[in-house]
């Protein structure tokens, strides 16, 4: 699960799910592995999906929640649901409600979380099932959590439209066909309770297999955007949580399937932006920006070689981030001046979508580099001990981390371990795919991955002048030149890949 949350993260994913069933003995304890996946990610938002109320209090679930979103940087969602497998439930200690019950509970429950995270005032809520009378609401989370349930009857879809932020049902319960109905409910819901239908955030649980079957999700990647696409504009469903057990499935649903399916919308959403629609009688449905799509159409264009957005072709926008050249040590590991480079063609002309799998990799540069940065602060702010106790404390708790050279550790092994998961996602899907689809590549593409190799032995540097700073007495002096070294060589090789690949990455895509 770790393994699969890190891919997830380093392919620029959105939203890592797991299940929460406190009495299966099979599965850890949700709350605990959703910490962990927070700790060892950057970007990716993580959730419960969804959180088991019968077995979470509510306050005590409010407050994990704000917890974790403090901690991680706004990086927590709820899921939340009213329990499931009763006889379950019961044997770990748990009330057995009825329907009716059930849902009474939890929109108590859901009183008391908000109050709980107003962080205003008293939190009072005198429910059947839920009484807190006089408690101090705190801590507030780091951003507005979005707490989203997971409905499928009548009462629960009118709770959702009135209460919750998003839905979140699964296929297999609720089936593409009957999302049309289900989400009439909720907007009514919405409706009745003054709000709009768009504040409501449709997510979707979702599985399938790559395949040439017909169905939802069982042919191609293709196949499947051109299905997701279809969901999004005509049922208003925006967000995809797909099931998998590999980091294979992890990076095929990232490289293909979403940045298709983004694709495909944008496409049709400016299609009709630029034409006055017609009525055929189907209902407006919304999208993740609040705007009203109307009925079902064409998304694409298909053309021989698959499935195309009516979008224009410009000229590269996308700029490889400079190498200034100011270096921490006196030589690199290599010879910058020997690295093969191709000639660029400033008259060829990319789409919208081209340009943004070149703009991908100057996004993930760009996010290792500011990873780096901090990195190097927390470094020099531990080196500095006169400043350990005010400003340098402050600045690591804003980083998740306590003040104290293991945690620091722990944050170095994090940054490693996300650049070399980048650099093991090029290394066994974008560059075979460049190598086939562009031969004269292959020289560079063999210049970068020797320096992968070397940004490797790089890191196992820094690892262990940490080790050494924690075991021989918190002396930081090998650390620092560990740490100078990785900062030359890392800026060095990332300006040197986008100035190589930004252009055969918009011409040929992520694989």
């Amino acid at each position: 699960m770790l393994e699969l949350s890190e891919a997830a993260d380093v392919a620029g994913l959105d939203l890592v799910t797991i299940q929460d069933h406190p009495y299966q003995a099979r599965h850890l304890d949700a709350w605990t592995l959703l910490s962990v996946i927070a700790a060892r990610t950057t970007s990716i938002s993580v959730a419960p999906n969804v959180a088991n109320l019968p077995l979470r209090p509510p306050v005590v679930l409010a407050r994990s929640v704000a917890t974790l979103d403090l901690l991680s940087g706004g990086r927590a969602e709820l899921g939340l649901g009213t329990g499931a497998f009763w006889d379950a439930i019961v044997a770990a200690g748990g009330p057995r409600r009825t329907p009716g019950q059930s849902v009474g509970a939890l929109e108590e429950a859901i009183a008391v979380i908000r109050a709980v995270w107003s962080g205003r005032g008293s939190v009072r809520v005198d429910g059947e099932h839920y009484r807190v009378t006089g408690l101090h609401p705190g801590p507030a989370p780091a951003h507005d959590v979005e707490l989203w349930l997971g409905a499928y009857k009548p009462r629960m879809l009118r709770v959702t439209g009135r209460l919750a932020d998003g839905w979140l049902p699964s296929q297999g319960y609720a089936d593409p066909p009957a999302l049309r109905k289900l989400n009439a409910t909720i907007d009514q819901a919405a409706v009745a309770a003054g709000r709009a239908p768009a504040a409501v955030r449709r997510l979707y649980n979702i599985n399938g297999t790559y395949g040439s079957g017909p169905g939802f999700l069982r042919g191609g990647p293709r196949d499947w955007a051109q299905q997701l696409a279809e969901l999004t504009l005509d049922e208003g469903m925006s967000t995809y949580i797909v099931g998998v057990s590999t980091v294979a499935e992890v990076e095929r649903f990232a490289g293909e399937v979403a940045p298709a399916t983004r694709e495909l919308v944008d496409a049709e959403r400016e299609r009709r932006a630029s034409r006055p629609s017609t009525d055929d009688g189907a209902e407006p449905l919304r999208d993740a920006g609040g705007r009203s799509d109307p009925g079902r159409r064409q998304v694409a264009v298909e053309t021989a070689s698959g499935w195309e957005p009516r979008s224009s072709a410009r000229p590269l926008v996308v700029r490889p981030t400079p190498d200034d050249g100011n270096r921490f040590t006196g030589t690199l590991s290599w010879d910058e001046d020997s690295r093969p480079t191709l000639s660029r063609d400033p008259q060829s002309r990319y789409t919208a979508e081209q340009q943004a799998s070149a703009q991908h990799l100057v996004d993930i540069h760009d996010g290792l580099r500011g990873e780096l940065a901090r990195l190097r602060d927390i470094v020099e702010q531990v080196h500095d001990g006169a400043v350990e106790a005010n400003r340098a404390r402050n600045l690591i708790n804003q980083l998740t981390m306590r003040q104290n050279h293991w945690t620091l550790g722990a944050y170095c092994a994090q940054y490693c371990r996300i650049v070399t998961g980048h650099h093991t996602l090029e290394d066994r899907s974008v560059f075979p795919h460049l190598r086939r689809k562009e031969p004269a590549l292959t020289r560079v593409l063999d210049r970068l991955q020797h320096e992968h190799e070397i940004i490797h032995d790089v890191l196992e540097q820094v690892d262990r002048a940490l080790v050494s700073m924690v075991s021989e007495g918190g002396d930081t002096t090998p650390l620092d030149r560990a740490v100078d070294l990785l900062t030359d060589t890392l800026l060095s090789h990332l300006a040197y890949e986008e100035r190589e690949l930004i252009e055969p990455l918009a011409r040929h895509g992520l694989g």
